[in-house]
């Protein structure tokens, strides 16, 4: 896998953000007067745009509502569960080994960049980033297709040396949108059979692996 720059998604691939995202999720959703579900039943709506997941919580369309589950959830989550997260085993020695290898290395997340870049400061790896990509707090860029694409024009990168890192199908398919090669890991919170149904070029079962894909002649 021929490549100059990495991407990483954020949840479910550097870092576990089950206990936060679900108790805010659910928090919101009892502060509009539902009966939330129980977090493991929640694990679903990690990765893919907040508001999509609450549309489907919620099962509605109406922008106020959605709007208003965001806030909630934000209340919480900027104070809260930003911090209630752990890093996955063995990420920052992946990390530096791959730009030791010479590679360049970005976080690309649907979540708001302003949540990002602290989870990111929290855990120590600011240095092991060349830049720090997420979504605006109004949803810009949270379609991973859409966010690629920025990182690509902003970052002067070509498709053809990228390649994306996540746990998702979202991750995969934003890929596939700029024939950008992909690498599906099936420790975070999307299966392997997810992720090889939207055309994973290649799946890691564990952190250690992604080093394996990207570095040449490794």
């Amino acid at each position: 896998m021929l490549s100059d720059a990495v991407l990483f998604d954020l949840d479910g691939t550097l870092t576990d953000p089950q206990l936060g995202i679900t108790r805010c999720i659910q928090y919101a959703l009892s502060e509009l007067g539902y009966k939330p579900p129980n977090a493991d039943e929640l694990n679903w709506c990690i990765g893919p745009p907040l508001k999509d997941s609450f549309s489907q919580l919620l099962n509605t369309l109406d922008s106020t509502v959605l709007e208003q589950a965001l806030l909630l959830y934000r209340h919480r989550f900027a104070t809260i569960g930003l911090f209630e997260n752990s890093l996955y085993p063995q990420i920052s020695e992946v990390l530096k080994a791959i730009r030791f290898a010479g590679y360049k290395t970005f976080v690309a997340t649907s979540k708001p960049y302003i949540y990002a870049t602290q989870i990111i400061e929290y855990f120590g790896l600011s240095l092991l980033f060349d830049s720090v990509y997420g979504s605006e707090l109004d949803g810009t860029r949270s379609m991973k297709g859409d966010l690629i694409h920025y990182i690509l024009v902003t970052e002067n990168l070509s498709s053809s040396t990228v390649v994306m890192v996540g746990d998702r199908s979202h991750d995969i398919i934003g890929a596939k949108c700029h024939q950008i090669a992909s690498i599906g890991v099936t420790y975070g919170y999307g299966t392997e059979e997810e992720l090889k149904a939207h055309g994973a070029d290649l799946i890691a079962h564990s952190p250690s692996d992604i080093p394996r894909f990207v570095i040449r002649n490794s």
